[in-house]
């Protein structure tokens, strides 16, 4: 099996290979404005066989990049992007839009299916005051010729002086729109696409705001007709879990694992979250679902047991 690589755009982006295709790149330096609260972010995110899952920057939602960890409601401060829901005033565009600041590379490492990232960043409301500390631990590992799997973990510090509540829309006063999270954004073409859990299959809206270990998404693409499936897995031991999701699939295609869809979680002054997350990526159908959540636990599962001596 061809190996994995990692090639370094200095102070831009990492580019992860694997042999064949560039499976995705990372852009921890982004040149994003401050009202889209810039982020680093996974973009483009292909399948082995080379087919684009992922969609950067769309007209509807411009801070919407590839798979990124977006926050609405952090206390007061926004770091998804773009205006801030307001109970009773709906959207309203505030001076708080913050920033994932990139600081430096703690681990940049290869083996033959592996490729691993990690680094520490700042987050910066817009008035320039850090809340939180963060360190960042990205991996990809190939599972199969038709499959590779993302691993993402953060564990972020408040450092602010103050307890932070994280919220979303939904705990601010809007109904069933409690995302926020790790946030994957899919290509024009899957609108409609069929989402799946362990209870079957849907559409967004009605399955929004349910609790599930895992759910996924199977697409269809343009010029070749192929499907495509991502499936997003939250460990168990992350913080609310199982989470509620947030997903759509009529007006675009969109899965989050929403740990604070519907109830706020508050950080007090210096204590620490972790979370983490198993993403598979394969050249499959709807079907393939069960077996690729499978796999991805299974990973998650080993990478989580501490080392044999």
């Amino acid at each position: 099996m061809t190996g994995i690589d990692i090639r370094h755009h200095l102070g831009t982006s990492l580019t992860v290979g694997d042999g064949r295709v560039d499976l995705f790149e990372y852009v921890y330096g982004p040149d994003s404005p401050q009202l889209e609260s810039p982020k680093p972010y996974l973009h483009p995110i292909r399948t082995r066989a080379g087919r684009v899952v992922s969609l950067f920057r769309p007209w509807d939602h411009v801070w919407h990049k590839g798979i990124a960890l977006s926050l609405p409601h952090v206390g007061e401060e926004n770091f998804w992007g773009g205006p801030t829901y307001v109970h009773g005033k709906s959207y309203v565009q505030l001076d708080n839009n913050g920033t994932q600041h990139h600081r430096e590379f703690t681990r940049l490492e290869t083996s033959d299916r592996v490729a691993a990232i990690a680094h520490d960043l700042d987050w910066i409301t817009e008035s320039g005051t850090k809340c939180f500390t963060e360190h960042r631990a990205i991996t990809a590992r190939v599972l199969s010729p038709e499959a590779w799997m993302l691993t993402f973990e953060t564990t972020l510090h408040n450092v602010s002086g103050h307890d932070i509540a994280i919220g979303s829309p939904t705990t601010k006063g809007r109904e069933n729109a409690g995302y926020g999270g790790l946030f994957w954004r899919g290509p024009r073409s899957f609108t409609d696409g069929r989402l799946v859990t362990t209870n079957g299959s849907g559409s967004g809206n009605e399955m929004r705001g349910g609790r599930h270990e895992w759910m996924g998404f199977a697409g269809r693409h343009d010029h070749d007709d192929a499907a495509s499936l991502v499936v997003m897995v939250d460990d168990a031991g992350n913080p609310c879990h199982p989470p509620q999701w947030f997903a759509r699939s009529e007006e675009f295609a969109c899965l989050n694992p929403a740990p604070f869809f519907s109830e706020e979680l508050t950080v007090a002054d210096g204590q620490t979250i972790r979370f983490r997350y198993g993403v598979g990526i394969a050249d499959a159908d709807a079907d393939a679902a069960p077996e690729l959540a499978n796999s991805v636990r299974s990973e998650l599962t080993d990478a989580a047991l501490p080392s044999s001596a």
